[in-house]
This record gives structure tokens, C-alpha cells and sequence, in this order.
């Protein structure tokens, strides 16, 4: 299976999503740029609300 990336174009914004393998879009006669892939969980189970990038409390302290 293909993995899907996403494009946005940084003239108009628009959005592009393409497979992984496919060439890169072009709007507004430029070559649209490749977004960063999300890194956040999508589940409740494991999001943190105020997510600063500090260690979780995982109950094994004292």
C-alpha cells in the first residue's frame, strides 16, 4: 500500500494530497511544497491537553 502525502501551495494555499510515489503537484506555476507529517496521536487515550514536550507522570514515582 502507498502512503499519502500532502502539498499545499504557498501562492494561493491550496491543498494537494497525492501518494507517496506520485510527481509533485504544480499551482499558480510553481511546484507545490511538501507539509510535514503529523506527529499528534489522534486518539483520546493518549492525547495530553497542554502537550509542552515534558516527560508524562507515568505513576511510578514514590
Amino acid at each position: 500500500m502507498k502512503g499519502k502525502v500532502s502539498y499545499e501551495c504557498k501562492k494561493c494555499g491550496a491543498l494537494f494530497n497525492r501518494d507517496d510515489d506520485s510527481e509533485v503537484p504544480v499551482c499558480c506555476g510553481i511546484r507545490a511544497e511538501r507539509l510535514p507529517e503529523c506527529t499528534s496521536t489522534d486518539t483520546a487515550e493518549h492525547a495530553r491537553a497542554n502537550d509542552n514536550g515534558e516527560p508524562c507522570n507515568d505513576g511510578r514515582a514514590g
